[in-house]
């Protein structure tokens, strides 16, 4: 990319903004003693500012000391400041805040107005990134799974409750003479119902967002490229990217949860209507008969079916089954690292091997997590 027109203009905006030199006038223990200045609430993301002022601008970057990420000394009209990166945040930092605080509170102004002005800059930066293997990508699975867990605990226990009180009738006298008859019990079932086809919606989901990490641990997802195109694709891919549909289990839990995808999340969705015009029944001598359509790929001929008839307690128990089944054999090492670790998945050990080698045993991944945590704890404090 030819950034020389995005250079002109973002030092244009900056100007008298210009790295520190020799000639810049700061005390001698500035770096220990410069002040943090209201004006540096308001600059941009820390990324842009180093992106802008570094990579761009080829300002001087002092590197990283404890708790600080990055420094970078500015020259503004003759006068030393600071921008650095610092555990508490993105700051500028001044000599007196109250003598500088006109002058700093123009350079976030200026950095604010060049970040905008190198925005064509930023996206070539993200797109090449993008292609790439230098990426984390989010693990939100235990966030995921906990929201799954909650609903399908949730109607366990209320299914229990609605069978506990299956034979129970309440009676309520209303004048003059009327009776109202209320089955608690049939109340539950239907609520119990509502929390099963939830539990449902958040398995899919949390299963949409678990398969992309365990291809990236068996090395089948390299790049952002790669991530990408998996994320886009559909469920059932998704599922062949982690699981050995070779396997006859597998096979039969695909065809099971495909099956349920189908007739149950995918039905609920589409606001009762489904896909494939479950809503219909059609007029006949033998009463009202479930119509539906199948897949227009395969057949353009309408056949009879259950409409959405199923059984959610039977869906729900096959779920629970799969999960035990999700994290059993080689895929069991990918469990301490996407369920228990929740660190992100960095797609550079997916293409250099480390992640086949930690997947070889739970031995072996938790010992690269316990190394894996150490770094990330020292980088998110700042340790250097």
């Amino acid at each position: 990319m030819d950034t020389s027109e995005i250079k002109n203009a973002a030092r244009t905006i900056l100007h008298p903004i210009k790295p520190a030199d020799s000639t810049t006038r700061a005390p001698r223990d500035f770096l220990f003693s410069a002040k943090p200045t209201r004006a540096g609430d308001s600059l941009p993301p820390y990324y842009l500012v180093y992106f802008l002022l570094v990579d761009l601008l080829g300002y001087k970057n002092l590197g990283h000391f404890e708790k600080i990420a990055w420094s970078v000394p500015l020259d503004f009209n003759g006068r030393a400041f600071l921008v650095e990166h610092r555990k508490s945040g993105l700051g500028l930092f001044a000599q007196d805040t109250t003598l500088d605080q006109a002058a700093a509170k123009t350079i976030a102004t200026r950095i604010q107005r060049a970040v905008a002005a190198a925005e064509p800059y930023f996206k070539w930066l993200a797109d090449q990134a993008a292609n790439g293997s230098r990426l984390n990508v989010l693990n939100r699975s235990m966030e995921l799974f906990d929201r799954y867990r909650f609903y399908v605990d949730r109607y366990f226990a209320t299914r229990a409750e609605a069978t506990a009180l299956r034979d129970e009738t309440l009676n309520r006298e209303l004048p003059p003479g009327v009776s109202l008859y209320f089955t608690p019990g049939l109340a539950l079932s239907r609520r119990a119902k509502w929390l099963a086809l939830t539990a449902i919606d958040t398995f899919f989901s949390w299963t949409e967002h678990v398969f992309i990490h365990i291809a990236i641990l068996q090395g089948d997802l390299k790049t952002g490229q790669d991530v990408r195109r998996a994320a886009n694709s559909n469920w059932h891919s998704k599922f062949r990217l982690a699981m050995d549909c070779a396997n006859p289990d597998t096979l039969e839990y695909f065809e099971h949860l495909r099956t349920i995808r189908q007739q149950i999340r995918n039905f609920d969705a589409h606001g009762s209507f489904g896909k494939h015009r479950e809503a219909f029944m059609f007029h006949s001598r033998a009463g009202a008969v479930p119509l539906s359509l199948p897949d227009e790929r395969r057949s353009n001929t309408l056949r009879f079916g259950r409409g959405i008839d199923f059984v959610e307690h039977e869906a729900v128990e096959l779920i629970e089954r799969f999960v035990d089944h999700l994290w059993s054999g080689s895929r069991a090492p990918a469990r301490l690292y996407i369920q228990r670790s929740g660190l992100p998945l960095n797609l550079s050990f997916a293409q250099d091997g480390k992640y086949a080698r930690a997947m070889q045993s739970e031995e072996e991944m938790m010992t690269f997590l316990d190394e894996q945590a150490a770094i990330y704890d020292r980088h998110v404090n700042m340790e250097y």
